[in-house]
């Protein structure tokens, strides 16, 4: 994990910090890179962060992780975590 997305962790609540790290594990350990409910690929979005295109989202209630996939080495590198609140678009929140 690098250190932005430690910094962002750390500025969440840690009610929220576990939920959204066991929702991490469970969403991203099997599959992250198909599409569900929860998790869509972002179009045409140059994140602040290093990162290899598709870039994906995965909605946690009021936050998004922010993530691409190494398919074959098969590691998830998550790029930011962040709260959105709903009258923000994705791309001001990053």
């Amino acid at each position: 994990m690098s250190e932005d997305v430690e910094k962002d962790l750390r500025a969440i609540k840690a009610n929220d910090r576990g939920l959204i790290l066991d929702t991490m594990e469970e969403q991203l350990l099997h599959e992250p890179n198909v599409e569900t409910k929860n998790r869509k690929i972002l179009v045409n979005l140059t994140p602040p962060f290093e990162a290899g295109p598709p870039i994906w989202e995965l909605r946690i209630g009021d936050y998004r992780v922010f993530y691409d996939v190494d398919e074959e080495q098969e590691i998830v590198y998550v790029g930011a975590v962040r709260r959105k609140p709903p009258h923000k678009t994705t791309e001001e929140i990053l």
